[in-house]
């Protein structure tokens, strides 16, 4: 028998976590786990969370940390541009997806180890003990990247007596499953457990284009967790895991057919026009996502008596690629492809070391985070796009025409391959942390907690930039040089007898005296009037126009003359808290925490340079590219601080738990997709005041009802900087000022047989999209069309029986097929058009599953 200090320890996972209440046939059992890295109940933690137990879980058909947010309603969880892409937004903190440089808000662990990247977030959940949801800043304990809150995703460890399962299961889009999970004691000291699973479904969109689905499933993955415990005070736990994905992801609709619209269907595309719940699509290209995650952890667990020592370290691999990405959504062959590539190698260790006298709990440690990205990104042009032009223009030979005025020769223009990025970093972060609860008396605790973080990151990021079109200045001596070639072209014909402008004509009118006194005289006069326009006028210089399809411009890459591509930052971060036990039933708190993001690298093509970085290039003598946007190059650090007001109560009934908060972030990181890449941008404020309630209540013996609300008055308190220029004071994109969740389980009995009924509603209030509201200027479009807003009405429901060891249940999510777009953004290349990504529909199944 070990002892129960290490049995309580090995759930010791390194995250603030809490408890909740599972419903078994009318009692309300508490779960304990450990708040500030100890153990304690619901009631004892003075901390914001909410846990989803493993019985949840498999009764409302989570079947991915996407669905999570059904049960977790502070939780919004949304995947966008392929199957990895995963954002986590906590009381409406978040970012992080599509940019590899930035890393989350929201902190997310698997068993005690953190997760840098969405990437490495997202696979089918094994065999899970608890999800917790841990709400505000958490840098004090957790250090990197915790400053919006903390998901934890904690597994089961193996056990001595042999147990296991098999399940399959089928549901709508030929949906077919199997999981499998066996553990055993190998001696009196070692347990060891193995799982697997396969997902595979049809995809819910139809690709019309290449007659395949889109947004399918077909992943698996298998992980092997090793227990052993050589005595009483000791405890190694060795975890190992691999998982891959092969998918066509995601839907894209389109929203809005601006005017661009009919020049895709002419150039033989196709698009279901403003109808994006059709699930019809047309891409030229497939867009495939192969992604491979692996890892190894280690979690070492002693007691020394007067004190725990906590060692968990892990090493992971994570890499995606999208080999074949169509991002015009329109079937025409305009962007011919979007290849993508992403390598994440990272290494953590925490050392932990904790332990308790009459009047005091402490824990102290030290976090070190070590992680290499490689990032590949690239856009090829298709062979329609020179034609896509020549109809936007007005006219066929638009392109043909600016190469031969220019001097290029026929076809340069948007020839196959435009650009290739590639981009590194490498970060070294590590944070030393302590925390103290003091008893002041029988009631009162006080808690007092410091963490020092520092944080370095060396970046570069260089581009291959064969997009002769973009690098044009048609404002400026490519502008001029091509109206003296058009004009001349227009007025030849009128001056030499209609004579087409050609080098045969010219050179036969200028083979004479006369005729090349004449020509000379029209040349000049040519040049004389062009040269007297404005040609930053539009009114008088029509090839400004084209400056909406030069969105390629070259990169300027670093590090350079004017930026190193490094970063070294450091925080004290604090946690002050007083806890009172009101009653046996009813505890009060209040706590004052801060939180802390380092500063992040934007690797995406739209990384710009600083006005002081160009000034410095420009001193050194150094060329710049043309066509070259000032902008900027990173976000730098979050800081976030939280004031919280929290009381709890557990009483024979169920129980009642309500925060108030006050939280604001300064220098949000803002990652804002603007067509063709990412701008990343702080924010100079944003702040949330807010009210969450998690309720459960004991009906009867057989019926549980629950509630949970969290009500927000979030606003960019100052955000001068953004993609639309000044938006303060307006409510960030996406945020719901409502987000609610109802469940109801019904247990019961029949013939002997044990069975369940549940049913959940999840609500969000309507919200405007996109930052910014009626401040975007293309508010007033989308908002025609209804899709300048969003609103979730989602219904779940499930039911199952247990017969004789065998368990038999059918799911439903999105039972009444709500539709509401996730986000929408600027079609790439097409002016006044956009896209969206649809809520996936309903889906339904049934799973059979025999315990052994």
């Amino acid at each position: 028998m070990k002892s129960n200090k290490l049995k309580i320890l090995s759930i010791a996972v390194p995250l603030a976590l809490s408890s909740t209440f599972s419903q078994a046939q009318g009692a309300l059992e508490e779960i304990i786990v450990t708040a500030s890295k100890r153990a304690q109940t619901l009631q004892e933690v003075p901390i914001a969370v909410t846990v989803t137990s493993a019985e949840t879980i498999e009764q409302a058909e989570i079947r991915d940390v996407l669905d999570l947010q059904s049960v977790v309603p502070s939780l919004r969880v949304s995947q966008l541009q392929n199957s990895n892409q995963t954002t986590f937004i906590i009381r409406g903190f978040g970012n992080g997806a599509n940019n590899p440089g930035i890393e989350p808000s929201v902190a997310v662990f698997v068993d005690g180890v953190y997760r840098s990247r969405a990437q490495s977030q997202i696979s089918d959940l094994p065999k899970l003990e608890r999800i917790e949801v841990l709400r505000g800043p958490q840098s004090t304990l957790f250090g990197k990247n915790a400053s919006a809150g903390v998901v934890s995703v904690v597994t089961a460890a193996p056990t001595y007596e042999p147990e296991g399962y098999i399940e399959l299961g089928l549901g709508n889009y030929n949906n077919k499953t199997a999981k499998g999970y066996y553990s055993t004691g190998l001696s009196d000291t070692v347990a060891m457990s193995v799982s697997g699973s396969v997902n595979k479904r049809d995809g819910y969109a139809d690709n019309l284009t290449t007659g395949n689905d889109v947004s399918d499933r077909d992943r698996w993955g298998v992980r092997a967790d090793l227990l052993i415990e050589p005595s009483d005070t000791s405890r190694i736990r060795i975890i190992a895991d691999y998982d891959e994905l092969d998918e066509i992801c995601c839907t894209v609709g389109n929203v809005v057919n601006g005017p661009t619209g009919a020049a895709v269907v002419a150039l033989g595309g196709a698009l279901d026009a403003e109808n994006p719940f059709s699930y019809d699509v047309y891409y030229n290209n497939d867009s495939i996502n192969i992604a491979k995650n692996s890892g190894v952890t280690i979690n070492a667990e002693f007691d020394f008596g007067g004190f725990d020592l906590t060692s968990i370290t892990a090493y992971r691999d994570s890499f995606l690629n999208q080999p074949f990405s169509d991002v015009d959504y329109g079937g025409a062959d305009l962007i011919g492809n979007q290849p993508t590539s992403t390598d994440i190698q990272t290494f953590t260790q925490e050392l932990r070391i904790s332990g308790s006298t009459d009047k005091t709990d402490w824990v102290a440690g030290i976090f070190y985070f070590d992680e290499d990205i490689d990032y590949r990104n690239g856009l090829d042009f298709g062979t329609a796009f020179s034609g896509y032009v020549d109809i936007l223009t007005g006219g066929a030979g638009t392109v043909l025409g600016l190469e031969a005025v220019l001097g290029y020769a026929p076809g340069t223009f948007h020839n196959g391959v435009a650009v290739r990025e590639y981009a590194k970093q490498s970060n070294q972060a590590t944070s030393i942390f302590g925390q103290m609860d003091i008893a002041l008396n029988d009631r009162l605790t006080a808690t007092v907690g410091l963490s020092y973080i520092q944080d370095e990151k060396d970046t570069s990021l260089r581009q291959e930039n064969s997009d002769a079109f973009s690098k044009l200045d048609l404002d400026g001596l490519d502008g001029l040089n091509a109206l003296v070639g058009f004009t001349l072209a227009q007025q030849f014909p009128l001056v030499f007898g209609g004579l087409p402008f050609s080098a045969e004509n010219v050179g036969l009118v200028t083979s004479t005296p006369e005729g090349a006194a004449g020509f000379l005289q029209l040349q000049q006069g040519v040049v004389a009037g062009v040269s007297a326009l404005d040609l930053s006028d539009p009114s008088q210089n029509p090839l400004l126009g084209l400056q909406a399809l030069q969105f390629l411009p070259q990169l300027l890459g670093y590090p350079n003359a004017g930026n190193s591509g490094t970063s070294d930052d450091s925080k004290v971060t604090y946690t002050a808290r007083l806890a009172y036990d009101w009653t046996e039933s009813i505890n009060v708190y209040a706590s004052l925490s801060t939180g802390y993001k380092a500063t992040s690298w934007n690797l995406s093509r739209d990384s710009r340079p600083t006005a002081a970085e160009v000034s410095a290039l420009t001193a050194a003598g150094a060329t710049l590219p043309a066509n070259l946007v000032v902008g900027t190059r990173l976000a730098g650090p979050e800081e976030s601080e939280v004031f919280e007001l929290g009381l709890k109560g557990a009483f024979d009934w169920g129980f009642v738990n309500v925060a108030v908060f006050d939280q604001t972030i300064e220098g949000f990181q803002s990652n804002t997709f603007t067509g063709a890449a990412f701008a990343l941008a702080n924010a100079g404020s944003q702040s949330a005041q807010g009210l969450e309630i998690d309720l459960a209540y004991n009906a009867t013996e057989s019926l549980t009802l629950a509630f949970s609300g969290v009500f927000l008055d979030p606003k960019y308190d100052s955000f001068k900087g953004s993609a639309l220029g000044d938006i303060s004071g307006t409510q960030p994109g996406g945020i719901h000022e409502q987000s609610l969740s109802l469940a109801a389980t019904y247990n019961f009995q029949w013939s002997g047989y044990e069975g369940y009924v549940r049913a959940d509603y999840q609500y969000e209030s309507e919200v405007d999209i996109q930052d910014g509201g009626a401040l975007d200027p293309s508010f007033a479009t989308l908002n025609a069309v209804g899709a300048a807003t969003r609103e979730m009405n989602v219904v779940n429901a499930s039911a199952g029986m247990d017969i004789d060891g065998w368990e038999v249940s059918v799911w439903a999510r999105n039972l009444f097929n709500d539709e509401y777009l996730m986000t929408n953004f600027p079609s790439v290349a097409q002016a006044g058009s956009f896209n969206g990504y649809p809520s996936p529909p309903r889906t339904f199944g049934l799973n059979v599953r025999k315990n052994f």
